[in-house]
């Protein structure tokens, strides 16, 4: 048996380790093509000839590849483009085609200035086999490098509050990008239970345990986990969490191994929990893991007192689809502690067609605090609200009219590029004298006209461009990000998402915009170094066949929460 805490004692994780139960770090070499003169081609001798190679595989010099007129060595050569370093973190269990978003930095001797309004070539991401105390580490090169588990490409989004032309005058890394969704998975990632004791009668216990509850889904070829030997057991993720991998895994982990007393199980985490309420995250998980037969013993603890138990039930209720949570998680999100009241919200966005739900969550886009008002309006759109009006510019980024009495921009740096805008009349201040990337972007608006000026110059063009548009900050996010096209005619800017994000942030820092302006924080960096830490205990022999049978991290014992 594994010491584990007691809130997992008789549970999976208390006779087996997952592995696969962690994200994965990935990197590699990229191209960043595009650049407007600020890339380089001072790399090492070894990088170089690993990218001249990747290029050539890829078609650089042929007509299709869009680079015909240019070798590789000349497309690498042109300062604009940039060799950098791709690096993202694969979910824990990921199949085929998952996405995920990933870093981009350049190279770190080379002497490219900025990644602005670049566009990242297909690129090859591989595991990070050596682990160095969280630091990064670059990526291999040659004929040694690991076969591939994912690919990244798309348009780089650079800090928001960057403007591009102020080199030198402030303190903003234009080096390192995203590129939000950039990462696609290109095989299932193994996930694999290895028992602390072989023996077949317990690995045949624990693959019945795991295909009682998780029975096979229509769609599903093997069984949810098959046993390999007396001391492995592979696991096949089910159809329903393709897209949710990560739960996925804590529930096995959290699954109880005898399945015929779910009820009492039930009971005597309940009894635990309220005694320790700090083990209220994996209690939830139990819960969750023994399916519909914990409801009855859940509800009693919806409206129990003490809030760590009360939401941890809620959330299991939620998970489990019982529809008496509803009138509790609205109770909690309207007068629960700040962080209660979030997460509370954050459940209410999986629950089912409620109109109470919907209701309460337009009434929080009008909260004072606004990161109540950013959780209501994710919840709505989780939930396809209709109040939310959503206009996709081209296929760069969506933007999200929301209705609400407290004017606010929400920019994303996660997932898919969202740009949303608080309040349906939100316009500029005016009069309205503008300028920004050294006079390259002005707009002007004065009293007694309806419409704004807006002048634009692209940085490899000598004369610019004059448009009239509506001083609504949404129909100039429209026409900042469209693109002029002959099947779309309608006059855009062409911009990125990332320099609509900079356009927004230089309106509202020059005083136009009267409204908070809030980017979502950038967690990827964190992330992927805080996983390299604790592979540096447990590593995967999956993807690197000179290491040993790997060792439980202390991390992989915890309970969540």
């Amino acid at each position: 048996m594994i010491e584990v805490p007691t809130i997992l004692k008789g549970t999976i994780a208390s006779e087996a380790f997952l592995d696969g139960y962690e994200p994965v770090v990935v990197h590699g070499y990229g191209l960043v093509v595009g650049l407007d003169g600020t890339g380089s081609s001072d790399v090492p001798p070894n990088v170089r000839a690993h990218m001249i190679a990747m290029a050539a595989r890829r078609g650089i010099g042929s007509v299709s590849s869009g680079y015909g007129h240019l070798s590789p060595e000349s497309l690498l050569d042109s300062p604009d483009t940039a060799i950098v370093v791709v690096e993202g973190l694969i979910p824990p269990a990921a199949t085929k085609g998952a996405k995920f978003d990933v870093r981009i930095f350049a190279y770190p001797t080379s002497s490219t200035t900025s990644l602005e309004g670049g566009r990242l070539y297909t690129t090859e991401l591989v595991p990070v086999n050596r682990p160095d105390l969280g630091r990064r580490i670059l990526p291999p090169s040659g004929s040694r490098t690991p076969a591939s588990l994912a690919k990244a490409t798309g348009s780089l989004f650079i800090n928001p509050f960057a403007n591009p032309d102020a080199f030198g005058n402030d303190d903003i890394d234009r080096r390192t990008g995203l590129i939000l969704n950039g990462g696609t998975v290109i095989k299932d990632m193994p996930l694999k239970l290895r028992l602390i004791s072989p023996s077949h009668t317990r690995a045949s216990i624990l693959q019945n345990a795991l295909n009682t509850r998780f029975a096979k889904e229509p769609g599903q070829r093997d069984a949810t986990a098959r046993g390999e030997s007396d001391e492995s057991i592979e696991i096949t993720v089910p159809p329903s969490f393709r897209n949710d991998t990560e739960t996925f895994v804590e529930l096995v982990r959290h699954t109880t191994i005898r399945q015929a007393g779910a009820e009492r199980v039930a009971a005597t985490i309940s009894r635990y929990v309220l005694e320790n309420p700090a083990v209220a995250r994996a209690a939830s998980w139990r819960w969750e893991a023994l399916g519909p037969r914990a409801l009855p013993v859940i509800r009693t603890l919806y409206d129990t007192p003490s809030e760590l138990p009360r939401l941890a039930a809620l959330r299991a209720g939620a998970f489990l689809d019982d529809p008496l949570v509803s009138v509790h998680l609205i109770e909690m999100a309207n007068s629960a502690s700040v962080e209660t009241r979030r997460q509370a919200i954050r459940l209410l966005a999986d629950m089912g067609i409620d109109p109470r739900i919907d209701m309460t969550l337009r009434a929080l886009l009008n909260e004072d605090d606004f990161q109540t008002r950013i959780e209501a309006y994710e919840a709505l759109v989780r939930r396809g609200d209709p109040s939310i009006s959503r206009i996709r510019i081209d296929d760069k980024f969506v933007l999200d009219i929301v209705a609400s009495n407290k004017p606010m921009v929400y920019v994303t740096q996660v997932g898919m590029p969202r740009i949303a805008i608080f309040g349906n009349d939100l316009s500029l201040k005016r009069p309205t004298m503008m300028v920004t990337w050294a006079g390259r972007l002005m707009i002007r608006g004065d009293l007694d006209r309806d419409d704004v000026e807006v002048y634009y110059r692209a940085g490899n063009l000598l004369k610019g461009s004059t448009y009239w548009v509506e001083p609504r900050i949404a129909k100039l996010v429209q026409v900042f990000g469209h693109d002029t096209a002959a099947d779309n005619p309608v006059p855009g800017l062409g911009l990125s998402y990332s320099q609509v994000v900079s356009v927004l942030y230089q309106i509202w820092r020059q005083g136009y915009l009267d409204a908070d302006f809030r980017p979502e924080q950038d967690r990827i960096l964190a992330s992927i170094l805080s996983q390299q830490r604790r592979e540096l205990v447990t590593e995967r022999p999956e993807f690197d066949t000179d290491v040993n049978t790997p060792q439980p991290s202390p991390t992989d014992l915890r309970p969540p929460g």
